[in-house]
């Protein structure tokens, strides 16, 4: 049984987050480690889990609203001029899947998102390229689908999801 301990992530989490969040691919965008800190920078919430060897085994990153952020799935939410708190990426590593720690870091950040006065937490998962596990977690979770759309160029479609934080 694994034992994970949850903790805010530090900048010195960088590196080892760059490489889970990789290993991801294509569930997730790949990130150098240098767009991975500004990512970081942008983040207020920043999540990490790690094992009994301090190793991360998965991570979540977070921006409430207002944020200078270029991602099209982010502006999407931030131009419905609804308060969210939008989830930028959260990878659950082979070793950790299982455990309820994906669980434990978005019950983290539905918590957060009241303290701030949010409304929804928001999230984008793709269809195409399809991640199905990841759809099945967010809809076990109570998110809905409010749009699709294309990003990248065309090269992924994604659904664009929220849950009422109350």
């Amino acid at each position: 049984m694994q034992n994970l301990r949850m903790r805010v992530m530090r900048s010195s989490d960088i590196p080892a987050v760059t490489a889970l969040n990789n290993t991801a691919y294509p569930a997730v965008t790949m990130l150098t480690e240098e767009q991975m800190t500004q990512l970081f920078d942008l983040c207020d919430i920043r999540l990490v889990a790690t094992n009994r060897d301090r190793e991360v085994t998965a991570f979540l990153l977070s921006l409430g609203m207002g944020k200078d952020y270029d991602s099209e799935n982010y502006r999407w939410f931030e131009e419905r001029g609804v308060r969210h708190q939008y989830i930028d990426r959260v990878v659950v590593g082979s070793s950790a899947k299982g455990t309820g720690i994906g669980r434990a870091l978005y019950e983290s950040v539905f918590e957060q998102a009241r303290q701030v006065g949010a409304n929804e937490v928001t999230a984008e998962i793709n269809v195409r390229p399809p991640n199905p596990g990841s759809m099945a977690f967010h809809e076990h979770l109570g998110f809905r689908r409010l749009a699709e759309q294309e990003t990248k160029g065309g090269s992924i479609r994604v659904a664009l999801l929220a849950r009422s934080v109350y």
